[in-house]
């Protein structure tokens, strides 16, 4: 028989019908209701969520607290008792998204307010047979957008990474992933329930399968990233067992993986559907791991201290596989579209093969393209000093031996020339603001740097970097009409190896 707790009855009441109450209130911090004057006198008059507020107690912990006693929670929540003013009919365990969804939330509450990794997760293993990727994003990002500080958010990454591993409804690489729950993360970005209310709802109760479904097309981006998962699943899993440092030359391909994401996938999920998580957050963390992957891989003391370090961050490589898999690929494949899905392909072409996974052909996108064609090539544009026609203006463009990138006075990025390029730049990006291409750790450098040439505080920035081992010259100038008006910045990119060999040839 299922024990039920009626919020709109009397404490008194409710310790008539469940007398171990009083013990489970008593440590929530009721004190007084253990004294039986108190108890038959304002506990005829005093509700639960009444005495809460008096108390300054938690009702989220008190509804877990009670819940986890095996009680089922009916009745009427005050306003007062939560910010988003939920009543108890939306938080009843009758399977509700918003009932899950707080209820996760509360256990994340209690991991931020210090409780045990293994309390909680006794706790949410007792009441969860399974939970969905997206419930986990929606919970995380609600914390967020009731003002959670992203970097509490963020310090909670590995446990609750090791609350909910082993858990989803669909777990690819389960029997490796599931020996990695002390790894990292999960963090969530904090303006995406906004924007996702305003956007057309999506059905995701077949998400899984209908990823699992685009992965067994060939050449189909979800195919392709799947298989370079596969591969560096099973490289890790080869160095843990060997500890053969060759093969960390192998690993250290995840930066190519990382890119397609980085520049086909976050910004695509953040800007056109709302979802910011993985871009504002994911992103962040395949930066972390190439950058300290990277670095251990140029250090020549590898002790005690090196190996604990590597294996740490392969660990989190190996949690970013399984989110990849179980939460990311999945919400890419509701969302987008085929088109979309067309123009991720033909970008990925432009990055370097890893893991020697090939990227297929994929039949249905190659024949799109071939439907598009230029209608308008001939077409000449008139310039002040001179003419051309758009093929030759194009081809023009594409021989200058530099990456050229034009963003508009709104922002919005208008031209890239063609050809390869060390700083990929997917066509998809374009007629989409400049700032979603950049990793959130970049993004405030841009805007300052377009803000100071919006406002004529600064003409150009220069700045020089290696790049692939190579020296690079990255140019941003303001560009101005006649009368000294913005109308957008451009991006120059040039490899200056030519220079140093210039230079170095004539010494000798």
């Amino acid at each position: 028989m299922t024990k039920k707790i009626d919020l709109n009855k009397s404490v008194f009441e409710l310790t008539q019908e469940y007398p171990e109450l009083i013990n489970i209130m008593e440590k929530l911090g009721f004190k007084e209701i253990t004294k039986k004057s108190m108890l038959h006198s304002v506990g005829k008059i005093m509700t639960i969520p009444k005495g809460a507020k008096i108390n300054n107690i938690s009702m989220m912990n008190v509804i877990t607290s009670l819940m986890d006693c095996g009680f089922e929670i009916t009745g009427e929540m005050p306003d007062s008792t939560f910010t988003n003013k939920l009543t108890l009919s939306n938080i009843e365990m009758d399977g509700t998204q918003k009932s899950r969804t707080e209820q996760i939330k509360s256990y994340l509450k209690r991991l931020s307010a210090g409780e045990s990794l293994d309390a909680v997760r006794t706790d949410f293993v007792r009441e969860f047979e399974k939970v969905e990727p997206s419930e986990i994003i929606k919970a995380e990002q609600e914390l967020l957008n009731e003002g959670t500080p992203i970097s509490e958010v963020q310090r909670l990454c590995d446990v609750h990474s090791a609350l909910f591993h082993g858990l989803t409804t669909e777990e690819k690489f389960s029997n490796d992933n599931s020996k990695s729950s002390d790894s990292n993360y999960r963090k969530r970005a904090e303006e995406a329930l906004a924007k996702l209310d305003s956007l057309p709802k999506r059905d995701y109760s077949n998400k899984n399968a209908l990823a699992a479904e685009m992965e067994r097309i060939k050449g189909h981006p979800l195919h392709t990233l799947s298989e370079e998962n596969k591969v560096l699943s099973n490289l890790i899993t080869e160095f843990n067992k060997s500890r053969d440092e060759s093969i960390l030359a192998k690993i250290c391909e995840l930066s190519v993986h990382y890119a397609k994401k980085g520049d086909l996938i976050y910004p695509l999920l953040k800007e056109v559907y709302g979802i910011s998580g993985p871009s504002n957050i994911m992103w962040t963390t395949d930066d972390e791991l190439r950058d300290e992957l990277s670095k251990l891989m140029r250090e020549n003391e590898r002790g005690k201290e090196w190996n604990s370090r590597i294996d740490i961050v392969l660990n989190r490589a190996k949690e970013m596989i399984y989110k990849e898999q179980n939460i990311l690929f999945p919400i890419c494949a509701v969302n987008f579209t085929k088109d979309e899905w067309y123009g991720i392909y033909y970008d990925s072409k432009d990055y370097d093969i890893c893991f020697d996974t090939k990227m297929d052909i994929w039949d249905e996108a190659e024949n799109s393209f071939l439907t598009k064609k230029m209608s308008n090539i001939n077409e000449k544009i008139e310039m002040p000093g001179g003419h051309l026609t758009i093929e030759q203006l194009t081809a023009l463009l594409n021989t200058i031996p530099i990456e050229i990138t034009f963003v508009d006075e709104d922002n919005i990025n208008r031209y890239f020339n063609e050809g390869h390029k060390v700083f990929k730049r997917p066509t998809m990006a374009l007629d989409r603001e400049v700032f979603s291409c950049h990793p959130p750790k970049i993004e405030p450098m841009v805007r300052q740097i377009i803000d100071d040439f919006r406002n004529n505080r600064r003409d150009t920035v220069t700045v020089w970097m290696e790049k692939g081992g190579h020296t690079m010259l990255v140019k941003y100038m303001a560009v101005r009409d006649k009368t000294g008006k913005y109308v957008g910045t451009a991006e120059f990119v040039q490899d200056m190896e030519f220079a140093k060999e210039h230079f170095f040839s004539s010494r000798g």
